[in-house]
């Protein structure tokens, strides 16, 4: 995806400065772009200038261009792409198949709305069948697919040739081709290998002492040991499950089996625990209360579907309030949705929350809410409508981008960010966000919110998460704290500055106030800051070179110290929200108008897990932000 980002960035350039409107190339030298000096320098811009003036690749151009624009034989499923036809064709058919051959999905490409097949793709597809009976799946990996052969067209590494973008031969055949390995991949496998074998003693050493804590539980008869407890109904019922280590928290949900005479695994239950089927997993790094010896289980994520014991205490029907013991004094006890999330406050109660807050702020506005319908009807009309004008766009071809202007009151520097085709699909099909997308929904926040309100535009502030990331932290880490410093120092009273920070696969955002020097930590998958060593130094000695510059004195025993706050905010329970969930967080943190965040998140929007509905409203917004733009036409 970013080598077809790159190559429609360069055309982008050679259509916009090297060539007229009838698209030949100009005469003259064309004007250094400054406006995308920070990506570009006047050494590269001469060099790609030469490059694209060049004979050979305007050759080379005109060649592939005339080849694409006459293919000899023609895609006709549009937008579809090859996985979804494939996975439309398996629904339609009932096939117990997980895939389908090369040669049959490139047929089945290549057929008209009128549903008939053209002879010549016809004479490739049977030529194909009559090759695939003759040549072995070996073989055909080795050597060239069916496909090819039939074709009579070359096999280009790192693709297979009627399967659509993304998928290589290692990836579609079972038995790859494999290479001898280097001497680093050798040793990267041992020490891999020596890490498994004393992380596998250190468990047996922990089972065999659980196995001696076991034998020496009282005895008691089997009936008393595992008589039905009076605190929970007979029988079975839907649970909920905690721990109280380290932090008292909903981890799973399950079943609890209160029935007289029941064993785990053909034995007795220990004293205080009854029986458990987990059914809903939380928190994947969850331990088990007493790892299973049976099935040799330690982590709650590989019970699902199992049975285990669980302490009384921490176990609540799904119908209780849980309360936190009075002697922990870490967490906090809340439902698995609060009560304002199982209202839906943003879509269905936004009035009364904005007349609860504006009576403690009267110069705060709440952001422009996206009228939803109720719950369990809601249609994404702003969604379908931006994914209509991408089809009927010049966005429907791949490589195709937008550029969106950053003023520098957002980030500190005027920018332009490119959104592509493949950030949209991102939204649409609610996967993994990148930060072209973060970063257009800041600007949304900022146009909708801020602009035109000095209160909240000097109050909260952004960081560009382009300019400091943990790629370049790692690779460029002077660089990062100058950005960092020079943003704080544009502080003359306090400011929040809001970072989304990517650690390379996941999001979490970051809120600092650099004279108070506090930084508010807020992770959707309840990880510490311990976790990021490199983004916390950067963070701390940039806070200390700012103290330095603006020569603050501050007491010596605090001269080291910067807090650092773990805010218990809404929790994702996937591997792909936490883009979404860093959004919602910024358009709640400035809807509050507070420079300070409550150690246990606002109590207006307090909650375990953001509903899918609540993410809905934030793609909502930020489609309509596009349309509005008029950022696809």
């Amino acid at each position: 995806m970013a080598g077809k980002r790159h190559r429609g960035w360069r055309t982008f350039l050679t259509n916009k400065y090297l060539k007229d409107k009838e698209i030949f190339f100009v005469e003259y030298d064309p004007e250094y772009p400054v406006k995308y000096a920070i990506f570009i320098t006047e050494e590269e811009w001469v060099a790609f200038v030469a490059q694209r003036r060049d004979e050979n690749f305007k050759k080379v151009s005109a060649t592939n261009r005339e080849r694409a624009s006459n293919p000899t034989y023609a895609y006709k499923k549009g937008r579809l792409g090859y996985a979804r036809l494939e996975e439309k064709i398996l629904d339609e058919t009932k096939s117990d198949a997980t895939s389908l051959p090369p040669h049959v999905l490139w047929k089945e490409a290549r057929v008209g709305k009128d549903g008939t097949v053209r002879d010549d793709v016809q004479h490739i597809y049977d030529e194909c069948e009559t090759l695939s009976q003759s040549i072995s799946t070996a073989e055909d990996q080795e050597n060239r697919s069916v496909l090819s052969r039939a074709l009579n067209v070359p096999e280009y590494p790192g693709r297979v040739r009627g399967k659509g973008h993304g998928c290589t031969p290692t990836s579609l055949y079972k038995n790859p081709r494999r290479r001898n390995p280097s001497n680093q991949e050798v040793m990267e496998t041992l020490q891999a290998l020596q890490a498994q074998v004393l992380q596998l003693q250190k468990d047996n050493e922990r089972y065999r002492c659980m196995e001696r804590c076991s034998s020496q539980l009282k005895e008691t008869s089997e009936k008393a040991s595992i008589n039905c407890q009076n605190k929970f109904p007979e029988g079975i019922s839907s649970c909920q499950l905690y721990l109280s280590s380290p932090t008292y928290r909903l981890v799973g949900k399950g079943k609890v089996h209160n029935t007289s005479g029941d064993l785990l695994h053909h034995r007795p239950l220990p004293d205080g625990h009854l029986k458990v089927s987990v059914d809903v997993v939380l928190d994947k790094d969850a331990l088990l209360p007493i790892p299973d010896i049976v099935s040799e289980t330690t982590f709650l994520r590989d019970a699902i579907g199992s049975f285990v014991a669980w302490p009384l205490d921490l176990i609540f029907i799904d119908d209780e309030t849980p309360t936190k013991p009075a002697s922990k004094d870490k967490g906090i006890s809340r439902h698995n949705e609060s009560v304002a999330s199982q209202k839906e406050v943003f879509a269905q109660g936004s009035q009364q929350l904005s007349q609860k807050i504006g009576s403690r702020q009267k110069n705060k506005r709440d952001l422009p809410v996206t009228s939803l319908p109720k719950k369990g009807a809601f249609v994404p009309r702003y969604q379908i409508s931006l994914e209509t004008l991408v089809d009927s766009s010049d966005m429907a071809t791949a490589g195709a981008i937008r550029l969106l202007d950053m003023e520098e009151d957002i980030f500190g520097y005027s920018c332009t960010e490119t959104i592509g085709k493949e950030d949209l699909e991102h939204i649409f099909r609610h996967q993994e966000l990148g930060a072209g997308v973060i970063h257009t929904y800041i600007r949304f926040l900022y146009d909708n919110f801020m602009r035109g309100n000095d209160q909240l535009s000097n109050r909260f502030r952004f960081v560009s998460s382009s300019l400091v990331n943990k790629a370049l932290i790692c690779r460029e880490p002077d660089s990062c704290r100058e950005y960092l410093v020079k943003r704080f120092m544009a502080s003359s009273t306090n400011n929040l500055y809001l970072w989304p920070y990517n650690s390379g696969c996941h999001w979490l955002l970051l809120a600092i106030d650099p004279l108070k020097e506090v930084v508010y930590f807020l992770n959707s998958i309840d990880g510490e800051w311990t976790n990021y060593p490199d983004m916390k130094q950067l963070v701390d000695t940039s806070i200390k070179v700012f103290r330095s510059q603006r020569q603050a004195r501050v007491p010596r025993t605090k001269s080291s110290n910067i807090t650092w706050i773990k805010v218990q905010c809404p929790l994702q329970r996937n591997g792909i929200d936490c883009g979404y969930f860093v959004m919602r967080f910024m358009r709640e943190i400035i809807n509050m108008n507070q420079i300070e965040i409550p150690i246990t998140y606002f109590d207006e929007y307090k909650c375990a897990h953001y509903t899918r509905l609540q993410l809905e409203q934030i793609k909502e917004e930020l489609c309509q932000y596009f349309i509005e733009k008029r950022l696809i036409i």
